[in-house]
């Protein structure tokens, strides 16, 4: 059943709590409580804390919040409750309070004929609203899993989500700017302001990825309300791309007749520009290019690295796929660490976007350990190295990962 909206008395309630936590050090008092969690990688003991509008998520940072959803919630459902969906922020000036009949998103730039400003309301009457199941995935998921290790936020797996979210297309906002031939951009802004470098969060899409059906100015996910957290009132949501573009707290849009190169599209947030997005362990890339879509991933969630079962019984293997938008074709798992594959059984298709889940029972006939692996392959063929490659920022790992497992 979904969750009614929120009043407008919680809604500064949330507020409130948001701007407590961010003058205690955003959370500082949860941290009492002494939950900790333990990543199966060096130095990945965390913190476990209840923000406002969030169930206790793992936290990698404070100031911004950084937090991540805990594995085991992916095994719960195919859509990722809000208050279970991670949090990443790049500025720790987020907002604190926003009033939602008044916050404006502008739409302007030297490319438009029209600048002009729409209310939530504005979005929600004059609009047809739009329904998309869709992951939000940070482009640093499973960072630290990096062999060597690199720099930049030490991530596990759970920097991901998938939710539904409800809005308006972007393309038909922006017919209403009497786009100019010239258009190349369109830029994004959101609230949260820059505190200690890096500049204001600014990010871009070419006019082509803009105008795209499925990218949506979203003020629902799953049914209610977005979380204050995940852009509260407004986001954008590009779907199969990742999450570094999906602007919370929405406030201004701008076409433009040159390519942006502010600090987040440059030099942040850049791939090798070659074919395995990868260069050899400890050097730069050549050339790079702004990260993109989504590649093939696919994640065992049913055991856990380390886990105990039980020989001659049936085990469900169950997990979860999904890539940048063809859409997942076919899931194969292994018991034996690769060496052969069996195809598993794929369950309800949301969409395109979704997590698609897998399942496999799996029968050991003796006792010992087990490598069991999962191997993801959308749609148009491509599906996941056996072989994880390297880049300095971390990004877009999506190798065939191993949960060993042993059976007694």
């Amino acid at each position: 059943m979904a969750v009614p909206p929120l009043s407008s008395s919680r809604r500064r309630l949330i507020a409130a709590g948001i701007g407590a936590a961010v003058t205690a050090g955003f959370g500082r008092s949860a941290l009492a409580q002494g939950a900790t969690f333990d990543h199966p990688f060096a130095n990945g003991g965390r913190n476990m804390v209840a923000y406002p509008g969030k169930r206790p998520l793992i936290v990698l940072t404070s100031r911004p919040p950084q937090l991540e959803t805990p594995f085991e919630v992916f095994n719960d459902g195919i859509l990722t409750p809000n208050d279970a969906f991670f949090v990443r922020y790049h500025n720790a000036g987020i907002p604190t309070s926003i009033d939602p009949d008044t916050h404006l998103i502008k739409i302007g730039g030297n490319a438009t004929g029209k600048a002009f400003a729409l209310t939530l309301a504005d979005l929600k009457t004059k609009f047809k609203p739009v329904e998309i199941v869709a992951v939000n995935q940070c482009a640093g998921n499973s960072r630290a899993r990096f062999n060597p290790r690199v720099t930049g936020g030490q991530l596990g797996d759970g920097a991901m989500g998938n939710a539904r979210w409800t809005g308006v297309r972007l393309r038909d906002v922006l017919a209403l700017a009497e786009v100019r031939k010239s258009a190349k951009q369109v830029t994004f802004d959101g609230l949260d302001n820059a505190l200690f470098g890096g500049g204001d969060f600014v990010k871009a899409l070419t006019l082509d990825q803009a105008m795209d059906a499925d990218v949506l100015i979203a003020w629902q996910m799953n049914g209610t309300d977005l979380p204050w957290l995940n852009g509260y009132p407004v986001r954008l949501v590009v779907p199969g791309y990742y999450g570094t573009y999906w602007i919370k707290h929405l406030s201004q849009i701008d076409v433009v007749d040159e390519v942006y190169d502010g600090f987040w599209m440059r030099p942040a947030y850049r791939i090798p520009d070659n074919d395995c997005i990868c260069v050899a362990p400890g050097t730069a890339p050549a050339a790079t290019r702004p990260i993109g879509r989504f590649n093939v991933r696919s994640f065992i969630t049913s055991v856990k690295e380390g886990q105990r079962i039980p020989v001659g019984g049936q085990t469900v293997i169950r997990g979860i796929a999904f890539d940048g938008g063809e859409g997942i074709r076919e899931v194969g798992v292994s018991t034996d660490g690769g060496k052969s594959w069996r195809a598993a059984f794929l369950g309800e298709d949301l969409g395109r976007y979704s997590f698609r889940e897998f399942t496999f029972a799996f029968v050991p006939e003796k006792s010992g350990a087990y490598d069991l692996r999962a191997c993801a392959w959308n749609r148009a063929g491509v599906g996941q190295p056996s072989t994880a490659v390297w880049q300095p920022a971390g990004y877009m790992r999506n190798v065939v990962e191993s949960v060993n497992v042993t059976a007694a």
